[in-house]
């Protein structure tokens, strides 16, 4: 009867039933359907995990989006970059690219309450695969992501000592003397101790050396952490959260007030901002500009989609998309001030030690005679000297002596020289960080402070990454989301292994090369083709109207439709012929010269290399090509064969033929799990793609409409 007077309703006035038709529902009394709605993920908004308040959402995408990255790769690009000039570009690409793909990803989790696999396949069935792509990469990212995280652990657990480990060279001694450790002579303390001491490391890729048992405590811990956060989903990480997302910024607030009271950080900070404009015309600035807005926001992971999947249906989040984005520039920026002055002040602390060695070797030279003290004016005291004064005396030398002056090998210890030496991830964190703060007063504090900041802002975006995985496959697959977290993690820290072992440091590298940028860019570029021409951009733009109570700009409808995929098909060329350019290869460390040397990948390591991108995306054409040639039989139900009205899943057999008035005369309620509608009572919209797109009518996601004549009697109905 419910079904009828529904139809009814509709075939009388379809217009001016607009809203009427907006808020009915179809229901069949049957015990069997409301089971099946409760798996299912239905109307029923309470059988859905929710986030407890808007701020634990907020937090969680902010947690996400803001990682290691923002503190080390960051600041980095902004010093190769153009200092200051190199927000203009990324600012530009976020407000391109950024904003309008996060929003993108936010409202398709939130209208169609699905991980990434039942987003996919709800737009498109055959596009399904670019949520299986999408969970791919997120657990070959989370394998190396949480030996980062296993890294910062053990600096974690060595700050709690003074003086701090890494502060001075070991001393070895033999059977005459003690000597200081020549590895460690020739490089530095900290340098040292991240190689030999925390990593242990083989001088290349293809001498695994066995497993560093340190590491591999601290990966099994790392895990566990994960493991025990995400086992209940949002429920349990929603609480860890609020700690996991704001304690970065205590920490980064207070080390930009710490830094500031530093001698040398103002040079730091003015080296940061000076702007160096004509490198802003270099097309490599903003490809990797772009590339960062890309990983900085999280894009194509799914954890995105994930998080939002957990929303109110009428949650605003166009607002959200705009206020995290920024959120996350600003973090950046404000760890790029950060990192600045606590190089600044590095910086004049070697300048210092510079200025001291080089006074002494030409008090020498006075001494032999090599220079004449006529030239030094009379109220310099080099024994005592400033940094204005010896470069005065340095200037002044190199005049007077312009033939013999490279044989005196003196330095002119500039502070711009040390700034200028670029340096990011782990070679930040783990080496330049680490150095600088040996020289602060009360070093362990903020050498404690700083680690457990990187494994907050590694767990926010693990949190992230193991929901992307985790999400789609209990939505998909309807297994127990405990059960699944626990053998992901247990897999991926088995998995993990080879990159605990003496060699596993050039493995996080490969990963990190060639795991996640490729497979990324592809699957953005099929989200943003799969919501915009399959789906449709005008039906896509009703359903953000119907969901948000008003109507986006039309500036997300051109960049959609038009900017956004010409970028990322640029971006996805540009990458393809950087990686084209440069040499697949590695930094390996070698022990007898005590320094980094460029080594290319041995065969295996290539096949390994092609491997991880084609891994990534072959779920992409695997699903395409089994629903296009239906492959595997979707009528036992499978998320092929789902629909969705306004969040009820009404499952829909494929092959159903023959007389609709079964559907509602001559069935018992035992056999109608839920209400079963033949394909042909779907009205097609003109225009509508050839693709198998679920069956929507004129109001977008999941309104029916009955194609069924006006003059129909009401019986045969």
């Amino acid at each position: 009867d419910d079904v009828t007077e529904s139809v009814k309703d509709l075939l009388s006035n379809e217009d001016s039933a607009d809203d009427a038709f907006k808020t009915s529902e179809l229901i069949v009394d049957s015990p069997e359907e409301k089971d099946t709605d409760v798996e299912e993920g239905s109307e029923v908004e309470d059988e859905r995990p929710a986030w407890n308040s808007k701020l634990q959402y907020i937090l969680a995408q902010v947690g996400f989006s803001v990682g290691l990255g923002n503190v080390w790769r960051f600041p980095y690009l902004c010093q190769k970059n153009g200092g200051g000039a190199y927000l203009l570009p990324y600012l530009i690409l976020l407000m391109v690219i950024g904003i309008p793909l996060f929003f993108l990803e936010l409202s398709v989790g939130q209208r169609i309450r699905r991980g990434s696999i039942g987003v996919w396949n709800y737009i498109s069935p055959k596009l399904g695969g670019i949520g299986f792509a999408s969970c791919v990469v997120c657990y070959f990212v989370a394998l190396y992501y949480n030996v980062i995280i296993g890294w910062s652990l053990f600096y974690f657990s060595q700050s709690f000592q003074q003086p701090l480990p890494w502060d001075q060279c070991p001393l070895v001694k033999n059977a005459s003397h003690t000597f200081v450790e020549p590895e460690c002579e020739q490089s530095s303390a900290t340098t040292y101790y991240w190689y030999r001491e925390a990593l242990n490391i083989s001088s290349s890729i293809s001498e695994s050396g066995g497993l560093n048992w340190k590491m591999t405590i601290c990966l099994l811990a790392a895990w566990v952490m994960v493991c025990l956060a995400m086992i209940k989903g949002i429920q349990s990480s929603g609480k860890i959260i609020y700690f996991s997302s704001l304690f970065p910024y205590v920490v980064l607030i207070c080390f930009l007030i710490r830094a500031f009271l530093l001698n040398g950080s103002v040079d730091g900070i003015r080296h940061m901002f000076t702007p160096k404009l004509e490198i802003m015309l270099e097309p490599k600035v903003w490809r990797e500009a772009a590339t960062q807005v890309f990983f900085a926001l999280g894009l194509g992971f799914g954890g995105v989609i994930a998080f939002s999947s957990y929303n109110k249906r009428d949650n605003n989040c166009h607002f959200d998309a705009v206020l995290v984005s920024f959120i996350n520039f600003f973090t950046s920026v404000l760890a790029t001030l950060v990192v600045f002055a606590v190089l600044g002040f590095k910086a004049n602390v070697i300048n210092e030690k510079c200025i001291t060695q080089n006074s002494e070797m030409i008090m020498k030279f006075l001494q032999m005679g090599n220079i004449s003290q006529d030239i030094i004016p009379h109220h310099i005291n080099l024994s005592a000297v400033t940094a204005e004064d010896y470069h005065l005396v340095y200037d002044i030398i190199q005049k007077v002596k312009e033939e013999e002056f490279p044989a005196l090998h003196l330095n002119s210890c500039q502070i711009e020289e040390e700034l200028n030496k670029a340096v990011q991830g782990t070679g930040l964190a783990f080496i330049a960080f680490t150095e600088a703060m040996t020289h602060f007063p009360a070093s362990p504090f903020w050498s404690v402070m700083f680690f457990l900041m990187l494994v907050n802002l590694g767990l926010g975006s693990m949190f992230g990454t193991i929901e992307g995985i985790v999400t789609p496959i209990v939505d998909t697959f309807k297994v127990r989301k405990e059960i699944l977290t626990v053998i992901c993690c247990l897999l991926a820290f088995c998995i993990g292994l080879i990159f605990v072992q003496r060699s596993g440091n050039y493995f996080v590298t490969m990963f990190d090369d060639y795991s996640a940028t490729l497979p990324l860019l592809i699957v953005v570029i099929l989200e943003n083709i799969a919501v915009c021409f399959v789906y449709g951009i005008d039906k896509f733009m009703e359903d953000l109207k119907d969901m948000l109570g008003f109507a986006p700009s039309r500036y997300y409808y051109y960049m959609w439709k038009y900017i956004s995929p010409l970028m990322l098909l640029s971006l996805l060329i540009a990458s393809v012929v950087n990686m084209g350019l440069s040499p697949p290869g590695y930094n390996a460390w070698i022990e007898d010269k005590a320094s980094e040397e460029f080594l290319s990948y041995p065969t295996w390591g290539l096949v390994v290399c092609v491997s991880l991108v084609v891994f990534a995306i072959l779920p992409v054409p695997v699903v395409f090509i089994v629903r296009r040639f239906n492959l595997i039989d979707d009528s036992s139900g499978n998320l092929a064969s789902v629909t969705y009205k306004r969040g009820r899943v009404l499952k829909e057999p494929v092959n159903l033929e023959g007389d609709d008035t079964s559907l509602i005369h001559g069935k018992i309620s035992s056999e109608m799990p839920s209400p079963n509608f033949g394909k042909n009572i779907y009205r097609k919209q003109s225009g509508s793609p050839t693709l198998d797109t679920a069956p929507n009518g004129r109001y977008g996601i999941g309104y029916l409409m009955a194609d069924i004549m006006p003059d129909m009697p009401e019986s045969d109905l």
